[in-house]
Order: structure tokens, then C-alpha cells, then sequence
């Protein structure tokens, strides 16, 4: 019997109360069809209902309704557990997606958890263990005693706990089951075997099929096309047949926002460099490019979204990679894809000529291990105790993806983002910066709203070394506190640093010097940022 059914037809299998986990990173493999398929379902006949629905990451974007904001129904969902959410505004509509509004409004229960939690927990289901333990979270918002990840107050159950173990205070996560998981591959022959060809990423894909499977859960594989069973060598198949109980074929599907296909993500073609865009200038140029001068050759780099994810693409501007340099510089995002080039924006999470891939789950024990010596990440706010938080700030609320994990292991951590947001307008004009219109947001807070890391607690006692780097300063986290080391040309101390903190620094360096006038030196240009 053939395993090719209609998107439609497997949704109906789909009991009340049961959960339901689904693959995706942004727009990368997300199974947009079955989504779709299941949130028409509830529209048109009001069933299934009371769904918990897992997400190891954010799946979709905010392009119209994609990924997890197809099932964001109240009836239809009424638990989310999520390693992060997809929360920017719709450059079309001017509004968050639907599942925003539902935590906004506390119409569900949502957890976020750590997305390295969120996919090694996969494989605590997939053994039958009794849940995941861990040390990564303590002192966050994951942890029980700020807030266990609950991020509604109709979130009442506690799915994390503290435990001791041999003395130790640690984090534990335990299990239940996963009854249908929805993931996409790029091919699938009659028998289900699953292969990834097309795709830049695989995620927690094969993580997520094996821990449903163990619990007596169902599969179901959206695909772009059907091969001939054999056709392909067996070790291009990820995911053998016999855990996948249904393919569903669509033969349109992008392989990420904005791009149809392009195979220089996964190296199938590789393009020269010259082709990559060159972010425009503005305050995330500034930033990327101050930011690119604490990466190392030969030291695992990894970058998060944001600003910090337009520093590779500056440093190809800037010719660091010409000649083949760019074999010496070793970049990684937390989803797997080793080499080549960081892209930045909707493409965020892939490289560009990439020379390896690994899966998600496997990507978190490097993380975890802290192979990942330098890491650069944004920040939504900063506070004068050394808090960083990019989890839950006024309306949004996306959760921390993989900062908590990067942030732990790395060794050296550089922060990135404006110093205000919310109609920032900043000019450039001969190397000099110059503030036209101030945000109304001040992003150093005297007291961040959720602690997704504590920066001042892994300087004083991990002996990590941080900076943070805006548009107009860099700050250097010491063990005394934050330290005002840099300013930029034009800009004044007190008006436009000092007088856009909630708090003043512990101190102003002695040698406080101006930043290089390179990164500024353009026409005059208007630059919107916030």
C-alpha cells in the first residue's frame, strides 16, 4: 500500500488532546502544507481541539500566515511548547503574527523553552527516559525560581523542575508523549524512506520522528517529489521508511522565505562571493562591522540573528575572504551549517557554501560542549547587574532560541544592537555619527524584564570576557561592571550615551578612545534602525 496520501486526509487522524510536534527553522523545512492543512481543518469543522502542539524552534515567519501561525487558533491549540517564536512585524499587514496575539492576551498556554533543551529533550522521549537534565538555564527565565518558561499565565503546569543530584542544583525537563510529528524532507520514495538533497538544514528532524515512534505516535513527511525506491544510496537516506507512515508530495514548496531554491546553501553549486549581498548602511552595518574585528581565523565563530548575523557578510565586503581565505575563518549558526558564509535577514540559520551539515540535536552537543570559543549575539536589553534579555520585551515575546546555550559555552561573547529602538534615526556624514531622532525605547534598562543570560555572572565566575557593541559605544562587561571603552566620532558622552541609560556604567575607561572613523566614513546617508 502506498504511504502518498492528500495533506487533508492525514490531519483527519489527528485526535482531540493529543500532541502534535512539528520541524522548521523560520522558513527552512517547514512542513507548510500539513500546517496548513490542519489549521483548515479546525476553521471548517471545529476539530481537532485542545492540541499541545512542540516546536523544537520558531516555525515560519511573519510573511503572511506560514509555520506555526497556521494552528495559532484558540480551540484548536491550547498549549505551546516552543524553543522560540516567530514574532516580527508583517512588513505588508504592520502586524505580529496571530500566535503573538494569543500569548499577548493569554488565550493559551505557551512555554518557551532553551532550543538545545527543546531538541535534546527529543531524544529523552525517543529512550523512554524520564526526562532531560541540565545544567544550562540556571539563574534564566527557564529556571522554576524565575519563572520555569511559562510565558502566560495560563501556563499553571510546571514542565521544568529543579532537581540535586550529588549535591548539585540542576535543571530537569521531563517527558510525555508526542502522538503525531509533521516534518519535511526533500524526497521520499513508496516506502517512506526520507532524504534531505535539497535542504541546507535537517534540524531535529530524525530526533523528532524516533521520539514519536517510541511512544506509538504517527509520522507524516511532506516532500517535494517522489523517487524510485533504491534509486538513492543509503546513506543520502536520514530517515529510514519504516518510522514514516505518510508522505505528503508538494511539489511548489520554497525552500525558505524569498527563495525558491538555491542549491549554494547546501553547496550543490557554489557561487563566488562577489554574488552575496552587502548589507546597506546603517546602524547594523556599523555594528556587524565594529563587532567583525573581535573574530578570530581558526576559532569557531558563531552568530545569532540580528546584527551579529551581518558580520560575516561585512567581513566579505570588507575582502577578508578573497583568495580562498575564507577556508581560515570558521563560522556555524545553532542550526547546524559549518563554513562558507552566515547569511543574514530571512535567510538566517543557513550558510552559503557550506563545507558540512550537521543536524540540529548534533549541533547542540557542540554548543554544549563549548567548541563554540566565540560567540556574537544580539540583545533586546541590557541591565547595570550584567543581564541580558532577548526573550520577552514589551509586546514581543520570542523567546531565547539558542542564547542561553551559545551564551554559557562560548568563551569570548560580543552583544550586539542599537542603544535605542522605536523610531531611531541615525546620519553618517564624513566618519562622523550624528543622532537625528532618538528612540523612544532605552535598551539599557536599570532591570532587564526576563533574564535570558547573565552576562556579569559568567565574567566573575566562568571568566568569559564580553563586549557589547552598539552604533555610538562599546561597553566591556568586567567583573566590577560595565565599562564605557569606546565612543563613536560626533557623538556626545552625556547627551547620547549616558542620557540614554537607565543607569550609568560602573565606570568611564580612562582610556576611553574613539571607534575606528572607518566604520562610519560614508556620504551622507539616512539610516532607520528600531
Amino acid at each position: 500500500m502506498t504511504k502518498i496520501v492528500d495533506a487533508a486526509r492525514f490531519v483527519e487522524t489527528i485526535r482531540d488532546g493529543s500532541t502534535v510536534a512539528s520541524v522548521g527553522v523560520i522558513g527552512w523545512i517547514t512542513p507548510d502544507r500539513i500546517l496548513k492543512a490542519l489549521g483548515d481543518r479546525f476553521r471548517e469543522t471545529g476539530s481537532p481541539r485542545d492540541l499541545t502542539f512542540y516546536f523544537p524552534c520558531g516555525t515560519g515567519d511573519a510573511q503572511g500566515i506560514k509555520g506555526m501561525d497556521h494552528v495559532a487558533q484558540e480551540g484548536l491549540m491550547k498549549r505551546i511548547v516552543s524553543g522560540s517564536f516567530i514574532n516580527p512585524v508583517d512588513p505588508v499587514t504592520g502586524k505580529r503574527p496571530e500566535l503573538m496575539r494569543l500569548v499577548r492576551e493569554n488565550r493559551i498556554e505557551a512555554y518557551s523553552w532553551p532550543i538545545g533543551a527543546s531538541m535534546h529533550w527529543l531524544r529523552e522521549v525517543a529512550r523512554k527516559s524520564p526526562g532531560y537534565i541540565t545544567r544550562v538555564g540556571l539563574g534564566t527565565y527557564i529556571d522554576p525560581d524565575l519563572g520555569g518558561g511559562k510565558f502566560t499565565a495560563k501556563a499553571a503546569e510546571d514542565l521544568v523542575r529543579a532537581i540535586e543530584l550529588d549535591g548539585e542544583r540542576l535543571l530537569y525537563y521531563p517527558t510525555w508523549p508526542i502522538d503525531t510529528a509533521i516534518v519535511r524532507a526533500s524526497s521520499a520514495d513508496e516506502e517512506g524512506n526520507l532524504s534531505f538533497e535539497d535542504e541546507p538544514l535537517t534540524s531535529s528532524s530524525l530526533a523528532l520522528v524516533l521520539a514519536c515512534k517510541a511512544c506509538g505516535g504517527r509520522v507524516v513527511a511532506q516532500v517535494r517529489r517522489i523517487v524510485p525506491h533504491g534509486e538513492r544510496p543509503a546513506s543520502a537516506v536520514r530517515v529510514p521508511g519504516m518510522f514514516v507512515d505518510a508522505v505528503v508530495v508538494d511539489e511548489d514548496m520554497m525552500m525558505t522565505t524569498g527563495v525558491p531554491y538555491d542549491p549554494s546553501y547546501f553547496s550543490g553549486t557554489r557561487i563566488p562571493l562577489s554574488q552575496l549581498p552587502r548589507p546597506e548602511m546603517g546602524p547594523d552595518k556599523v555594528i556587524a562591522a565594529r563587532a567583525a574585528k573581535e573574530v578570530r581565523r581558526h576559532e569557531l565563530s558563531i552568530f545569532g540573528f540580528g546584527a551579529a548575523a551581518d558580520i560575516p557578510l561585512v567581513m566579505n565586503e570588507q575582502g577578508l575572504f578573497k583568495d580562498g581565505a575564507i577556508k581560515d575563518w570558521w563560522f556555524t549558526t545553532e542550526h547546524g551549517s559549518y563554513g562558507g558564509v552566515v547569511m543574514s535577514g530571512w535567510q538566517f540559520s543557513a550558510n552559503v557554501n557550506p563545507d558540512a551539515i550537521l543536524d540540529g540535536v548534533t549541533q547542540f552537543d557542540v554548543i554544549d560542549g563549548g567548541l563554540c570559543r566565540f560567540a556574537a549575539l544580539a540583545f533586546a536589553q541590557f541591565d547595570e547587574k550584567g543581564r541580558v534579555n532577548v526573550s520577552r520585551f514589551g509586546a514581543a515575546n520570542p523567546g531565547a532560541g539558542g542564547f542561553i546555550d551559545i551564551a554559557e559555552r562560548a568563551e569570548r561573547l560580543v552583544f550586539t544592537g542599537t542603544m535605542t529602538t522605536g523610531g531611531l534615526s541615525i546620519a553618517y556624514e564624513d566618519g562622523r555619527t550624528r543622532v537625528l531622532k532618538e528612540g523612544k525605547v532605552k535598551k539599557f534598562a536599570r532591570c532587564v524584564e526576563s533574564i535570558t543570560y547573565d552576562v556579569g555572572a559568567g565574567v566573575r565566575e566562568r571568566g568569559q570576557t564580553a563586549l557589547i557593541v552598539t552604533e555610538r559605544a562599546v561597553f566591556e562587561m568586567t567583573p566590577e561592571g560595565l565599562v564605557l571603552t569606546e565612543i563613536a566620532p560626533g557623538i556626545d558622552v552625556e547627551r547620547d550615551v549616558l542620557g540614554q541609560m537607565e543607569f550609568a556604567p560602573a565606570r568611564i575607561s580612562e582610556s576611553l578612545r574613539e571607534m575606528d572613523a572607518a566604520l562610519f566614513h560614508q556620504r551622507m546617508q539616512l539610516a532607520l534602525a528600531g
